[in-house]
């Protein structure tokens, strides 16, 4: 059974935003001192080279003292992350009435979302590991703001919150198969284009027995493959979007 706090409450699951920091005598880190090195180290190094012994080493201060503001490796990095969702555009619901408009926001929504994903890869091995991400304040505001887009659109609540969900969660799938891929091809020093122009030859060839992949490589892979990636992604967020408003549309009676 959960142990009780002094007021008779289960005390709930510690979160990192809301944990007090202790104050010293003396001079000392901050929070946001050890967030921003530990957004420098996750960039140049990726997620295998953080490690609380080695941000340390890189404040020039003792681990111990880190401990003072994060509980653990996992607090850190959902602070991070939610540092990162706090650069990305907040839509505002006013005018979302159009069904042009809110779905131009929702678009702007996923493609800044995925765009953050691909340029910090090492998100990839954070996204589905660290559950608190999803509790900080940074990603709330996004979702809040993302729901009132979709409740002015004309959705009923649930709906709101289902056409959400559909389009992060096709966004982050999308997003985190790319920053993978971009990533090894970065560790191999390999360029996207010259690695595609390589591949698609042996692809083109290991499919002939499979017509629909074979017609798939040969008719529709784009000769420009950066450019490629981003019709892609468009055209599946449009797939999402063109069957949560034609359920909308079908409730309305039109």
């Amino acid at each position: 059974m959960a142990a009780k706090s002094e007021n008779g409450t289960t005390p709930g699951i510690p979160m990192p935003w809301n944990r007090p920091q202790r104050k010293r005598e003396q001079p000392s880190l901050s929070r946001d001192q050890i967030v921003a090195e530990a957004f420098a180290l996750l960039d140049a190094n990726g997620i295998e080279a953080l490690s609380m012994r080695k941000l340390a080493a890189r404040l020039n201060a003792g681990a111990t003292s880190l401990y003072t503001h994060v509980a653990n490796k996992e607090e850190l990095l959902a602070l991070v992350v939610d540092q990162i969702f706090g650069t990305l555009p907040l839509p505002e619901a006013e005018g979302s009435e159009e069904p042009k408009v809110w779905r131009a926001k929702v678009m702007e929504c996923a493609e800044s979302m995925r765009a953050a994903i691909t340029r910090h890869p090492w998100m990839v091995g954070v996204i589905g590991d660290v559950g608190m991400i999803y509790l900080g304040p940074n990603w709330m505001r996004l979702c809040e703001a993302q729901l009132a887009v979709m409740e002015t659109a004309g959705f009923e609540f649930s709906e709101a919150n289902e056409a959400m969900n559909a389009v992060v969660g096709y966004t982050i799938g999308t997003a985190c198969v790319e920053a993978s891929w971009l990533a090894s091809l970065a560790r191999s020093g390999q360029d996207e284009q010259e690695w595609m122009n390589r591949l698609l030859p042996t692809v083109i060839e290991a499919t002939k027995d499979f017509p629909r992949l074979h017609r798939l490589y040969t008719t529709e892979v784009s000769s420009e493959v950066e450019a490629g990636r981003d019709n892609s992604f468009t055209r599946g967020v449009n797939v999402i979007l063109d069957g949560i408003e034609a359920t909308m549309n079908a409730r309305r009676g039109r």
